[in-house]
């Protein structure tokens, strides 16, 4: 038995044909895959960015009611090492650079083999003392970035392709075996919106204002043609990863794998690109285009081939579905449910889903609701953890006096640290724009513009909301710090 999971970083639904048939980005062989796979219409986000998904997705719960960014931890149970366990070979191709930051750790270390693809982001990998000169811009520049570029003369130098390329390489040396689960993760399309200029050009692009390939992460105040520049960069990304994808597809249909082989596309998160006012993630509520993300799943065989499928699922069920397929028992630790035979069983009726110390959201299928902190300090807020890291940094290393050690986790006997989480967090910077609970209608208002005034539905998805908490064993702070009780 054989699986694939790719998954492209920042991957927005309705920048895709197959869930927007309005959109003009230029995706053909995502949207030969969708016509030949499952269609996941509400699959969600459990956690994000970056790394609290990918804990998600090695674990099966939902971490960003604990933690913020952070490493593997030590009580953590993960799907690669499930799998390896039971026979089963796993290897990850990635240019994801989080892996190897301070709070992306034991990751990569959980496959049974890792190629990792250089220079994505600030990838600390092109050297020179003198920084290059950057010159007008909007948006974020990453120096180190501009040292990485450098490199990138022809397409096969980009990470993408060459990630690509390498997950090829893999499969053509392993084409006569069998067992394995493969994981092939691309950053495109995530920021530094950056191409090779062909891909630039299918979407004449004729801006000539100050650069901008990474966004501001605040309030849009650029001019709207530097923001239609951005959204063309990144529509760019997205075919550039496209192109790359159908190389892959093709080398499995030339290796005769396709047909036998499960095939899950993803992505982690997704990105706003002026949507409700913003550019960038993860300082805004969890709105659709940041966490009603794209799932597609080709089965062997073909079985479910064209289907669209409704019920909910999230990120949370990709361990639990690949365990189902490689025929393992999850443990009871994973909250996540099969998405095999989805379309003919019964799934849950309601989702949790956020970011850490953000607003905690529910959806039940027809509203959906952004529950926010009842205080403007966002306290009580705690880090639950065994390894005090977090992106580039480490945890409590101020206000030591206030942290402390216990078994603090419901689901583990596992010591931990409890550390007080002050901002910034992340993106984070106050709770300036998730002071407001919100309630929104998803069927008539998707992008969810037009929040919803409702006293006895907003009472209705607190209670979803408290037993959502409950299910995945929330410390008792967050009901605190949400004003909500901790029993029903």
């Amino acid at each position: 038995m054989k699986a694939i999971l790719v998954l492209m970083d920042s991957l927005n639904r309705n920048y895709l044909t197959c869930y927007n048939d309005k959109s003009q980005v230029l995706s053909p062989n995502i949207s030969a895959f969708s016509k030949e796979a499952c269609v996941f219409d509400r699959h969600f986000i459990s956690s994000a960015p970056c790394m609290p998904a990918r804990h998600d997705l090695l674990t099966g719960r939902p971490d960003f009611l604990e933690r913020c960014w952070g490493p593997v931890e030590a009580y953590d149970i993960t799907i690669p090492d499930l799998l390896k366990k039971n026979g089963i070979f796993c290897h990850i191709v990635t240019d994801h650079c989080h892996y190897m930051d301070r709070g992306g750790e034991n990751y990569l270390q959980e496959y049974s083999t890792w190629d990792y693809i250089r220079g994505q982001e600030y990838d600390p990998w092109i050297s020179t003392v003198s920084a290059p000169t950057v010159g007008e811009h909007y948006g974020k520049v990453f120096t180190q970035y501009e040292r990485n570029r450098t490199a990138f003369v022809k397409e096969t130098d980009y990470p993408t392709p060459r990630t690509f390329m390498a997950a090829c390489d893999w499969l053509e040396k392993n084409k006569d075996e069998d067992d394995y689960f493969l994981q092939v993760e691309v950053f495109d399309p995530h920021e530094p919106f950056e191409t090779p200029q062909k891909y630039l050009d299918a979407y004449d692009d004729t801006y000539s204002g100050p650069r901008f390939n990474c966004s501001s992460y605040d309030e849009v105040t650029e001019p709207p043609e530097a923001i239609e520049h951005l959204k063309k960069r990144y529509s760019a990304c997205i075919t550039m990863a496209d192109h790359w994808f159908g190389k892959l597809i093709t080398k499995l249909k030339d290796l005769g794998l396709y047909d036998e082989t499960l095939i899950i596309l993803t992505t982690d998160h997704g990105h706003l690109l002026g949507e409700h006012g913003f550019t960038g993630k993860n300082f805004m509520h969890g709105y659709n285009q940041l966490s009603n993300i794209p799932f597609m799943m080709k089965k062997p065989k073909g079985e479910g081939a064209k289907s669209r499928i409704s019920n909910l699922s999230q990120t949370i069920d990709i361990p639990a579905t690949l365990l189902d397929y490689f025929n393992v028992p999850a443990p009871k630790t994973m909250l996540g449910t099969s998405l095999l035979g989805l379309e003919k069983a019964k799934t849950r009726k309601e989702i949790i889903y956020g970011w850490f110390g953000g607003a905690v959201n529910v959806f039940d299928g027809k509203h959906t609701y952004f529950k926010a902190s009842v205080r403007e300090d966002n306290r009580p807020l705690y880090n639950y953890c065994s390894m005090p890291m977090t992106l580039l940094k480490f945890m409590g290393q101020t206000k030591r006096d206030e942290i402390e050690m216990g078994r603090f986790l419901e689901y583990t006997d596992f010591p931990v640290y409890k550390i007080p989480a002050y901002f910034p967090i992340g993106h984070f910077k106050s709770t300036k724009f998730i002071r407001e609970s919100l309630l929104f209608d998803y069927e008539n208002d998707w992008e969810q513009n037009f929040p919803l005034k409702d006293d006895k539905l907003e009472a209705e998805m607190q209670k979803k909301l408290v037993r959502l908490m409950k299910w995945a064993c929330a410390p008792a702070d967050q009901y605190i710090r949400l004003g909500l009780p901790i029993k029903e």
